[in-house]
């Protein structure tokens, strides 16, 4: 069975750090490129970082500086280090593998004093 499942959400006061942890089974993540979104209540899930099959990544403006998208496909996981959170960054967070159309169940993160 084909799954991603997210780990390392909760509380964190702002200025804070979370390491997010998403661990693929039944596919062979190396040969995947990985997204992590994030959605709010009542707004639209929205893109926070990618990585792709060979390393590379990219970030929206607002994760720039603050996230680490990083890979260790030994391990068929994908991290996302938030450093810096802002309350704004409050939000369930998912993994994808866009060419599965494949989505965990998300984490939630909550940044609040």
């Amino acid at each position: 069975q084909k799954q991603v499942v997210e780990f390392g959400g909760g509380l964190v006061q702002p200025g804070g750090s979370l390491r997010l942890s998403c661990v693929a089974s039944g596919i062979n993540l190396r040969v995947y490129n990985i997204n992590w979104y994030r959605q709010i209540p009542g707004k639209d899930r929205e893109l926070v970082a990618t990585i792709l099959f060979n390393g590379v990544s990219d970030y929206v403006e607002s994760s720039k500086g603050r996230f680490t998208i990083s890979r260790d496909d030994a391990k068929s996981t994908v991290y996302l280090q938030m450093n810096d959170l802002k309350p704004e960054d409050t939000a369930v967070y998912y993994c994808n593998v866009p060419t599965l159309a494949l989505w965990g169940q998300g984490t939630q993160v909550t940044v609040s004093s």
